[in-house]
């Protein structure tokens, strides 16, 4: 599973083909969320609260990044790495 960007200790990550809804994966220690990206809501899994802001932030800033990497892994082309938060 391709890494598109990784920010304090936090990686994000996305499946080729992967399941609907369009969603990303973000993994922080033992902890994982996917993450649909319309509407930035957890679907399965957990992660701490002040780790789960940030992912959110982030993803905020780079929801259309986000939904054209969705495009390209369904079609299994090359994804695009996604600047990390600051």
């Amino acid at each position: 599973m391709p890494e598109i960007s990784r920010f304090f200790g936090i990686a994000i990550r996305m499946f080729f083909d992967d399941h609907n809804p369009p969603h990303f994966h973000a993994e922080y220690g033992d902890d994982a969320a996917l993450i649909e990206i319309r509407s930035l809501s957890v679907f399965s899994g957990h992660l701490p609260a002040r780790v789960m802001g940030l992912v959110i932030e982030w993803a905020i800033l780079h929801q259309g990044e986000l939904a054209a990497d969705w495009e390209r892994a369904r079609v299994k082309q090359a994804l695009e790495r996604i600047a990390p938060l600051e």
